[in-house]
């Protein structure tokens, strides 16, 4: 299969996953919301399930697709280490995270999602742009 073709299915995949969870269980595909409440919160039967198959899910696109292990980038690891507590800083703070925003909230047209989605995309560029353009750390 040609690049192209796998991110087109892998996001129709996503699409229909979040749908499905959201209609058979009426829960929202947020992944931060559900790694948190497998932990400590109630349901955690489906919770754990739906985290074994994002896994599985990789397992099957590297063996049976032949898909490439994405390589560990290098760079410093404090930097590494800073953007982590900043990015679960930003979905607590944001009430959700990306994929929960951007896959869940925009196909429910809530406005909150949508306007935080934009601001994820729109202070991601700006990081990019930051730590790679004035800072040449990711070049």
């Amino acid at each position: 299969m040609d690049f192209p073709t796998l991110p087109l299915i892998g996001g129709a995949l996503i699409g229909t996953s979040a749908m499905l969870l959201l209609a058979g269980l009426g829960r929202v595909a947020g992944i931060t919301g559900i790694c948190w409440a497998a932990v400590s919160g109630p349901d955690r039967g489906w919770r754990f399930l739906f985290l074994a198959g994002l896994l599985a899910g990789g397992v099957v696109a590297t063996e049976l697709l032949s898909v490439p292990v994405p390589e560990i980038p290098e760079g410093p690891l404090p930097v590494a280490i800073a953007a982590g507590l900043l990015v679960g800083f930003g979905t607590r703070r944001g009430g959700g995270c990306t994929s929960g925003h951007g896959v869940c909230g925009i196909g429910r047209q809530s406005r909150r999602s949508i306007v935080a989605t934009g601001v994820f995309m729109a202070f991601g560029v700006i990081s990019v742009f930051v730590f790679h353009q004035v800072l040449g750390v990711m070049s």
